[in-house]
């Protein structure tokens, strides 16, 4: 019998791809419709955007604890997050937690090291790209990472969260996207790009990115189903 996921969700367009994700690619696993037991709570995303804006990392640490004690009430065995920026809170989070988790970071950076890559474009928000979240799980398996500009972290930062956390896309969010990924491809040498946002899989993908893509939300799903799955 397959383990319950629980998803701890922060915007609702990434944690909604992680949902479909699992159960759509379910039946590979478990046959025609089937997917394994999945919950999922959310606080709402402004109470986590007032913690980033001040700095409090304990403060989305203690939302995220909440979501997690009530999934583990629901009968989850595990939990992820599919969101990355907040992923800055799993210092505090995990000695805390009732339940296991999966690290998106730590699954981007394994597959990463699977495919052979070595030097990473990390995309994201500006709370995301300003932090250790991706650069310390890269280095562990000795891959680089590499941050945008600042004045590019503010656009994409804006992009994601004035738009695709909205569910809006535009054609000029696509090109800045691409400007940004092509530059970091010639001017940093850079394999491939994360897109560490759960968003940007919704404009962005190997048809249309100037690099090869790490889909962090499509890889945590898939980690978590894999989890369920095989124990």
């Amino acid at each position: 019998m397959a383990q319950h996921i629980g998803i701890v969700g922060c915007s609702a367009e990434g944690a909604a791809l992680c949902y479909r994700t699992i159960c759509t690619e379910g039946a590979q696993w478990l046959g025609p419709h089937a997917h394994p037991e999945v919950a999922m709570h959310t606080h709402s995303l402004a109470d986590y955007v007032a913690c980033l804006e001040r700095g409090d990392i304990e403060g989305v640490g203690e939302l995220m604890l909440s979501s997690v004690f009530k999934l583990a009430q629901v009968g989850a065995d595990f939990v992820i997050c599919p969101d990355n920026t907040i992923h800055q809170a799993m210092d505090y989070v995990l000695p805390r937690s009732p339940l296991p988790w999966l690290h998106i970071a730590e699954v981007v950076a394994g597959e990463a090291e699977r495919r052979g890559l070595r030097r990473l474009a990390l995309t994201g928000t500006r709370w995301l790209v300003d932090s250790e979240v991706y650069p310390e799980k890269l280095a562990a398996r000795g891959i680089d990472c590499v941050r945008p500009a600042p004045a590019e972290r503010d656009e994409i930062s804006r992009i994601i969260m004035d738009e695709l956390v909205l569910g809006v896309t535009r054609p000029e969010g696509v090109a800045y996207f691409q400007q940004v990924i092509a530059r970091m491809r010639e001017a940093e040498g850079c394999d491939a790009v994360v897109l560490g946002c759960t968003e940007i899989p919704l404009i962005l993908s190997d048809a249309n990115s100037p690099l090869p893509t790490l889909d962090s939300t499509r890889l945590l799903a898939r980690a978590a189903l894999r989890r369920a799955v095989e124990g």
